[in-house]
């Protein structure tokens, strides 16, 4: 009987959840499994993957052979690494506790890598919205400064216009006591 690792859709539409099983290749894409070997989030940030990498390994060196999705994930968690370095014991080329150190060394590089790219991540989330921050507030700032322009110019026309109107009334003003005059000079 063939077996393939590959992953089984579930959740819902846009929302996807993988199941990473070891299943008959004749089985269908959501159908009966051998064993379930982990869980593969795609929608989180960053997509979140849990693996039994013993199992992998197990399923591996038997001869399962992983979909290209699958065969990725089980490089990124460190199955594949670990079945060559279980080869490489079987051959006799190294112990089993030196292949365990091996393992261990580059799970720790591997969980260091992540982490940074996470900060980088996070840092540059937080650099974007300082950014967008500080254009929103320089935007305000011209936004203020032309309401604040806009008003002046709005006080300056209606003292213009209180100035022309207070014109206006002298000027009838005076023509008024100019007509008052010359019709007191015609009596």
């Amino acid at each position: 009987m063939p077996v393939k690792i590959r992953l089984q859709r579930h959740g819902k539409k846009g929302k996807p959840f993988f199941w990473i099983v070891a299943a008959d290749v004749r089985s269908k894409r959501d159908g009966k499994y051998l064993e379930k070997l982990g869980i593969y989030n795609p929608v989180t940030q960053p997509a979140t993957i849990e693996l039994d990498v013993d199992s992998s390994v197990k399923w591996l060196r038997n001869g399962a052979q992983p979909t290209d999705t699958a065969r990725r994930i089980l490089s990124y968690k460190g199955a594949l690494l670990k079945k060559h370095l279980l080869a490489g014991v079987d051959k006799g080329a190294l112990t089993e506790e030196e292949a365990n150190k091996k393992f261990e060394a580059w799970l720790e590089e591997k969980n260091a890598s992540i982490e940074n790219a996470s900060e980088k991540s996070q840092k540059a989330k937080e650099e974007a919205k300082q950014k967008a921050l500080d254009a929103e507030r320089e935007v305000n700032a011209k936004r203020e400064a032309e309401a604040k322009a806009a008003e002046d110019e709005a006080k300056a026309a209606e003292e213009a216009a209180k100035a022309e109107a207070e014109e206006a009334t002298e000027e009838t003003n005076e023509a008024e006591s100019a007509e008052e005059e010359s019709k007191e000079e015609k009596a």
